[in-house]
């Protein structure tokens, strides 16, 4: 039997039973690994993950990721292990501690096979911009299709079975958009639930620290080893860590689910559409009351322009250290200015010198009333907007993108299009109001798998994954890969 196609809780079973050992699966996900064709690594950690799944022997029956594989966006930084968030700005670059992430998953005996790749710095949402190249999705052999980013490498990972679990990093919908495009289970808790000591920072007021799974159960399993306040970063909440599987296997009767009207009216996949609304119905069908309610019009065409402003500013400042002196190579200069000048532009792809150039406008002191204000003032509106619906609902509900990954080197929709500017853009309220979000499976359109997102209110995750649970029976796409292929009961 090939237990990495499983979930996380059918391999702690397996491995109690010892059906299998932590060794045994570690090889072979370092061989899937390398056998993989989607450019989804920036470093195999062979050497390491054998090492440390040969101590595994006894299995820990209450530990559930124990001598699990997995493997991290490499934004996370590694002791000893090359981290470069798929830029060339950081090659090279060995961390000396480990994020909090890291050592929590380590301490839990999970075993970390491999760093991913992303969008450069992880400023990007198409997995084409790191510096190894376009990563691809693995449901398209012909390597055609985009598995969309920032998160691209991790997502692969878990879409095409080579590890149950992978980490990632949420700032607009970079988890939530690759598990639409991948058939994942892709979750972002409340911002401040997860530490994001060791996260390489690009937008701190909107980043999370996310994750893939294939099935929601497994999704809770995660976020209790995750979960909780750390010292070293002082934005971790101090809220109690809850049981997160505590609701699994409740109903959807007496769940009150909105669906934002406006999104539905920008998409125009019929396909998409239809399968939508066959699955609010399975909803209703379950006892849940599912209502199509509305949300400003301007405000949602304004999410997308309000997150760049944001984002980008925050980055320009968060990344001004790299500068070829604190980190970063050395390319020659006599002076700050051109030692700076000179690692940047080598570093940096267009994509990068572009964000910065847009957040150092945006700050200016000329411009920040103009710009970077009133973004966040607007970013205010959408945050009350979107907390005003979730005063009467447990969630909003909505598919997680207008269609199934984009071909890759084809001219996206139009920018201005409402399908881009709503459809494929919303998530990042989410981000705005640090809200729990996740994305999970609906359907496949031409072979291609394509997903819907729940959104909830902040630090209702156990409520979330009960009814993400229940939506996995309605489609019955739970745990799905490449290489375990289900029909959509849809």
């Amino acid at each position: 039997m090939n237990y990495l196609d499983l979930t996380i809780a059918e391999i702690h079973r397996a491995l109690l039973e010892k059906k299998v050992t932590p060794l045994e699966l570690t090889k072979e996900a370092l061989e899937r690994a390398k056998a993989n064709k989607e450019n989804a690594f920036e470093t195999i950690c062979e050497k390491e993950a054998l090492e440390f799944a040969a101590t595994l022997t006894e299995p820990e029956e209450d530990n559930l990721l124990w001598g699990i594989p997995y493997v991290a966006k490499d934004n996370f930084s590694t002791k000893g292990i090359e981290t470069t968030a798929s830029s060339n700005i950081l090659n090279g670059y060995v961390p000396l501690f480990d994020a909090t992430v890291i050592k929590k998953l380590r301490e839990k005996k999970a075993i970390l096979i491999a760093k991913t790749t992303l969008d450069e710095l992880a400023m990007g949402g198409s997995g084409t911009t790191g510096h190894k190249g376009i990563t691809y999705n693995p449901y398209d052999p012909e390597h055609k299709h985009q598995i969309g980013g920032s998160s691209c490498g991790s997502a692969v990972c878990v879409a095409a079975g080579i590890v149950p679990f992978a980490l990632g990093s949420d700032t607009g919908d970079s988890v939530r958009k690759p598990a639409s495009y991948g058939g994942l289970v892709g979750m972002k808790p409340t911002w401040g639930r997860i530490s994001r000591y060791g996260l390489f920072p690009f937008a701190p007021s909107l980043d999370h620290v996310a994750y893939f799974t294939r099935s929601a159960e497994d999704s809770a399993i995660v976020l209790q080893a995750l979960a909780g306040r750390d010292e070293y970063d002082s934005t971790s909440s101090f809220k109690p860590v809850e049981d997160y599987s505590a609701k699994l296997g409740e109903s959807l009767k007496g769940k009150r689910i909105a669906v934002i009207q406006e999104i539905l009216d920008s998409i125009s996949n019929k396909e998409l559409l239809d399968a939508f609304r066959k699955s609010v119905e399975a909803m209703k069908a379950a006892g849940a009351c599912v209502d199509y309610v509305h949300f400003p019009l301007d405000l949602l065409k304004s999410i997308y322009a309000t997150y760049i402003v944001i984002s980008c500013a925050e980055a320009t400042s968060n990344n001004a250290n790299l500068d070829g002196i604190k980190f970063g190579p050395f390319r020659g200069g006599k002076t700050y200015q051109e030692v700076m000048f000179n690692a940047r532009t080598q570093g940096f792809s267009e994509l990068i010198k572009r964000r910065f150039v847009i957040g150092s406008f945006a700050l200016m002191s000329e411009n920040q009333q103009e710009l970077f204000i009133r973004a966040q003032r607007n970013r205010a509106k959408i945050v009350e907007a979107t907390n005003n619906i979730l005063k009467e609902y447990d969630a909003i509900l909505a598919p997680a993108s207008p269609t199934t990954a984009p071909v890759l080197g084809s001219s996206s929709s139009d920018k201005l299009s409402n399908e881009y500017l709503i459809a494929d853009n919303f998530m990042a309220m989410g981000n705005f109001a640090g809200l729990p979000s996740v994305t999970v499976p609906l359907t496949f359109i031409d072979g291609l798998p394509i997903g819907v997102n729940f959104t909830s209110k902040a630090f209702d995750e156990a409520g979330l994954f009960s009814i993400i649970q229940a939506y996995e029976d309605i489609t019955g796409l739970k745990g799905i890969s490449t290489n375990v292929r289900k029909e959509a009961k849809l």
